[in-house]
């Protein structure tokens, strides 16, 4: 199938901080999401994901008075994951205005759960969040809870399983690239794309314009990043940017 390619912005925060990790490690304070949300906006930014990755370790619900504050202030579709454990969490999230909720942790421990949402919301409301580690035998696994719990099957068994619930599309996350800078993990895109019907979307690593690029050429459908959009390399300030119309264009992604 061909879909359109789209260049995602990926909002980390835990509770309502906005913070950034490398290897999903050592969370650094980067400000409060919504100031980014308001840039993002005024840069015309097409999609935004926004995860809470400390919720679920935490045993925390969303936070959803957060949420809401900046759902009110994004001029764009919004993504949210992290802590969505039940329907009645994910129909609360719907509520607020979230047009679309990323599980992750859920979908190792409650299949049956995923797949009533997708009945009850749709495939296109639904994204499976798959957080991936390459071992020193050069093996991937995926990991639930921020990267602490391994998933005990073979990475390709685990995604044919959630396309079959009928996901709309797979979040894959590289947790060894994250934050590195060292371009999108394209052995893992290529692998695992191949192998499903539906979009994937490529996180972990970018460190260029043209890291957007080889994810696509890789099999992604669309590619994202938090690190590259957030600080001004070298020295790592904090500054929130995103390509113009006329850098994404140069892109050229679907040739």
């Amino acid at each position: 199938m061909v879909y359109m390619n789209r260049l995602i912005p990926v909002l980390t925060m835990s509770n309502s901080k906005l913070v950034k990790t490398r290897c999903f490690k050592k969370p650094n304070y980067i400000g409060d999401p919504i100031n980014a949300v308001k840039i993002f906006n005024d840069k015309m930014v097409d999609e935004i994901i926004l995860l809470d990755i400390t919720a679920t370790n935490e045993g925390r619900e969303p936070n959803y008075a957060k949420i809401e504050e900046i759902c009110s202030e994004a001029f764009m579709p919004f993504a949210y994951g992290g802590g969505v454990r039940s329907l009645d969490q994910i129909q609360k999230l719907f509520q607020l205005g979230i047009e679309k909720v990323v599980l992750n942790s859920i979908l190792a421990e409650n299949l049956g759960l995923v797949k009533e949402a997708v009945a009850i919301f749709g495939s296109q409301s639904i994204i499976a969040s798959v957080d991936v580690k390459k071992n020193i035998l050069g093996k991937y696994y995926a990991y639930t809870h921020s990267g602490t719990k391994k998933v005990k099957m073979p990475i390709v068994e685990y995604i044919q399983i959630l396309e079959k619930a009928e996901v709309g599309e797979i979040f894959l996350n590289s947790i060894n690239r994250d934050g590195t800078y060292k371009s999108y993990d394209l052995n893992l895109i290529k692998l695992l794309s191949e192998l499903i019907d539906i979009p994937l979307v490529a996180c972990g690593g970018a460190g260029e314009l043209g890291d957007f690029k080889k994810g696509i050429e890789a099999g992604a459908s669309a590619v994202s990043a938090g690190s590259f959009f957030i600080y001004k390399r070298p020295h790592q300030a904090v500054l929130i940017s995103y390509p113009t119309q006329k850098e994404i264009s140069i892109l050229n992604f679907n040739k």
